[in-house]
């Protein structure tokens, strides 16, 4: 199996954090190269790889890579040109859900333009702190309290008024190979010799709850073979384990029923939540946010894809 580990457009949309439709739309243009397997598409990593550095060449990107949001084009109506005065919002995070809210919030009959920023967890509240977006998601795990994020947003965002706003319950745990030949089921297991790890990126919550992890365990991560063996997404994670280049990985449930032959061992259930600046709290757009937060037409989309909780989706967690 060792280097012929192809992809299915889902897989390929979960990566670039894309739609499964644009995957398509890119195949039919020749943008993304494929193959077919009876009636289904195939793609190599390598050619994922080539599209993301086309892409890099021909859009650069301002502000540290967060987009500079500019007023939309002036219309003409009779002799009078106005400008439209919405420069959208820009949120944070890389989960699949924050497709479905980016969505929902565009298609709205009062809806507005989203961009999104896939970057981990420090990385957006960072951006929020600077200003560069309005909204990012964190699942930040603190040891000394067990709890997430609201001791991370208190030090990351000093001295600014924020909410913590509930999105999602998840499950992080290990991706092995199907069957757990290695037989891997505890946090200390990650230091065996015969054990090879691919890691997250620092800023990620799921780095941040591994280090978290070693540190109350008294262990060290020079002990890990692959510590240093980054990934940037949950899917890729899971997809370097199903392709042999590493024999476990630490990520969240739902990625592991993306990818074949992976088998998911849970670990930690954590709140993935999103932070919003308390001045930005009654603008209109925050609160059509929580309105489809709240709404059963939006949990019942995302029940749909399994591998999220959503009992408290929507609800206010603390002002800060």
């Amino acid at each position: 199996m060792k280097g012929e580990y192809s992809l299915t457009p889902e897989e390929v949309a979960e990566i670039l954090k894309i739609k499964k439709n644009t995957v398509y739309e890119l195949i039919k243009r020749g943008d993304l190269a494929a193959y077919r397997i009876g009636r289904k598409y195939r793609i190599e990593m390598k050619d994922v790889e080539a599209y993301k550095e086309r892409s890099r060449e021909q859009t650069p990107l301002t502000n540290k890579g967060f987009p500079t949001l500019q007023l939309a084009p002036a219309i003409n109506k009779g002799n009078e040109v106005k400008a439209i005065n919405n420069p959208g919002l820009v949120i944070c995070g890389q989960d699949i859900l924050l497709d479905i809210l980016s969505y929902n919030l565009e298609n709205n009959p009062d809806g507005i333009r989203v961009y999104r920023k896939h970057v981990g967890s420090f990385p957006g509240l960072n951006a929020v702190y600077e200003g560069k977006a309005d909204i990012a998601s964190a699942h930040l795990w603190d040891s000394d309290t067990d709890t997430y994020n609201i001791p991370y947003v208190r030090r990351l965002l000093p001295g600014i008024p924020t909410v913590v706003v509930h999105l999602a319950k998840r499950m992080q745990g290990f991706y092995v190979k199907e069957g757990n030949p290695l037989k891997i089921k505890q946090w200390e297991d990650l230091t065996r010799s015969d054990i090879k790890f691919v890691n997250r990126e620092p800023g990620s919550g799921t780095r941040v709850l591994l280090d978290e992890k070693l540190r109350k365990l008294g262990l060290s991560s020079l002990d890990i073979n692959g510590y240093y063996n980054v990934e940037n997404s949950h899917t890729a994670v899971a997809i370097a384990v199903a392709r042999e280049l590493g024999d476990v990985g630490l990520g969240n449930q739902k990625a592991a029923m993306q990818v074949e032959g992976i088998e998911f061992i849970p670990m930690q259930q954590e709140r993935y939540e999103l932070v919003i600046k308390e001045e930005d709290l009654n603008k209109p757009v925050v609160q059509m946010l929580l309105t489809i937060l709240s709404s059963r037409s939006f949990k019942d989309e995302v029940e749909g894809l399994g591998g999220y909780e959503l009992s408290e989706c929507g609800q206010l967690v603390a002002r800060i």
